[in-house]
């Protein structure tokens, strides 16, 4: 089975199950397509993270690449800002994706890399029909970058994506052959050419001409990081994330918190309240620890201790808190998961950062840089400050749950800070409320964004939002599904069938065989 959030990428993946691979074969070709069939959310030049359980064990994979060794605090207020730009070339930093490709091909996959990416270099080549969500989204893309400056920086983003002066309409065929090219050199050198070879000086003369630091030295040194997955236990299972840079950590600080109550009746004001006042603790703590593990200033254990627990849990009470970090004591993205007839499962995220990423486009190759970058501070107090090599604090998170030892399966909800509110929402309409995959994924969202601001999307119940307003909440009402994630899951049935969802807020598909 293949759940993601493009049809066509879903295929890829199924097409490459059917022909012999694995999940991991199945998740490297939906990742690679996804960079072709949704480029508004992912690309070649972004980065990566999968949990994968193959012949019965989880391994975790960080291809998250960090800031060039080069650039600093002093480098980009000296070029003129406050606080890291979102677009352009001091956003840049080392893309993770193809390397993650390769990593995963080279350890746990059957087939040959140029066969896994063949899907995704056909639809490039040959083109496929552009679909309703993503034609949205390059819309809002083309008319962010109208209004970036300077010109010539972005220009190659318009040459490669709006050739004709405008972006394709939905069903409308679009093909990159620059796209195919880079694909087809990353499979035949396993993705040599994109860190050590042609493709690496190409990436940094740009970059460079561009007026950032990105350098050939930064991608030649750059390797993907084998890492154990982190967990909480909640109601006897155990949820499972990527430790930091990632921000998986603020789901199962969340969670953390909560297991301690019980919930009764999922629509409930006491439900909802105590699930928003948990994400606000746990994500105050993330926004202000979760960095690269090497600067971190506490630890994971500290973090997701049971006494820490606890201490946020005393914080929380009938009225909307306003969030402040605690002290530990001393001690658009796309999302996609597979699972194959052996009982492998894999939970696999990649992404640009902010749709696009920075708006570079390497000429000639496809190539969308992501603006990662803009996740530093430059306050060099704070954690997550900027420094060359590097990694910031990271908001694509693969998701994963267990029970007693064994798989239930992958899960996610790409949508940058959405993404652990998302998890924990799908979690806990798992665990706490037993609703089917698709019924997790369909099922009403709400999202924080500061302070006491509580975002819901239509179709959440007015009498809660009214209920959680006299709490003290500040409620929003958004009129769209952005902003609220797209998630997709594959659970493993004790008999072996599997149970797939994907989200209506995408043009997703669920593919099986």
């Amino acid at each position: 089975m293949v759940a993601t959030s493009q049809s066509l990428a879903a295929a890829a993946g199924l097409e490459i199950l059917m022909q012999g691979g694995n999940a991991i074969d199945a998740a490297i070709a939906t990742a690679a397509c996804l960079t072709v069939v949704e480029p508004t959310s992912n690309g070649i030049g972004g980065d990566a993270f999968a949990i994968v359980w193959h012949n019965g064990e989880m391994h975790g994979l960080n291809s998250s690449g960090p800031a060039p060794q080069s650039i600093s605090i002093e480098s980009v207020i000296k070029a003129g800002y406050s606080k890291m730009p979102e677009l352009g070339p001091l956003a840049v930093t080392v893309p993770g994706a193809p390397a993650a490709w390769a990593e995963l091909s080279r350890r746990f996959g059957k087939l040959a890399l140029a066969k896994v990416l063949a899907p995704a270099i056909t639809h490039a080549s040959a083109g496929y029909p552009v679909s309703p969500t993503v034609s949205e989204a390059w819309k809002n893309g083309f008319a962010r970058f109208k209004k970036a400056s300077p010109e010539h920086v972005f220009r190659p983003w318009f040459d490669t994506f709006a050739p004709s002066g405008s972006t394709p309409r939905p069903g409308e065929v679009w093909r990159s052959e620059a796209h195919a090219r880079t694909l087809q050199s990353i499979a035949e050198t396993h993705a040599e050419s994109f860190y050590r070879g042609d493709l690496t000086e190409k990436i940094s003369r740009f970059v460079q001409q561009s007026g950032g630091f990105l350098s050939c030295d930064d991608l030649a040194a750059f390797s993907p990081e084998w890492v154990k997955p982190i967990s909480v236990a909640y109601r006897g299972y155990e949820v499972w994330e990527i430790p930091p840079n990632g921000q998986g950590l603020v789901a199962l600080m969340a969670l953390n918190i909560l297991r301690e109550f019980s919930f009764a009746s999922r629509e409930s004001v006491d439900t909802y309240h105590k699930q928003i006042e948990a994400l606000k603790l746990a994500f105050t703590d993330g926004r202000r620890f979760i960095t690269d593990p090497k600067h971190m200033p506490v630890s994971v254990e500290q973090l997701l201790s049971p006494e820490y627990a606890r201490q946020r849990r005393d914080l929380m009470g009938e009225e909307a808190l306003m969030p402040e970090p605690g002290k530990p004591a001393d001690g658009g993205t796309v999302y996609l998961c597979t699972a194959d007839s052996e009982g492998n499962m894999v939970s696999y995220i990649q992404s640009n950062y902010a749709g696009f990423g920075s708006g570079l486009v390497v000429p000639d190759t496809g190539i969308a840089l992501q603006n990662r970058g803009t996740g530093f501070s430059l306050d060099p107090d704070h954690p997550n400050h900027l420094m060359g090599g590097k990694k910031t604090y990271h908001t694509i998170i693969p998701g994963f749950l267990t029970r007693q030892g064994e798989p239930v399966g992958p899960f996610g909800v790409m949508g940058g800070f959405m993404q652990p509110q998302g998890h924990l929402q799908v979690v806990m309409n798992a665990i706490d409320h037993n609703l089917s995959p698709q019924a997790c994924l369909d099922a009403p969202r709400w999202r924080w964004d500061e302070a006491k601001t509580i975002v819901v999307e239509h179709g959440f119940p007015k009498h809660i939002a009214e209920a959680l307003a006299r709490r003290g909440h500040n409620m929003k009402w958004s009129m769209g599904s952005g902003g609220f994630g797209r998630g997709q899951i594959i659970w493993r049935e004790p008999d072996g069938v599997l149970a797939g969802a994907t989200e209506p807020r995408a043009d997703g598909c669920v593919a099986s065989w």
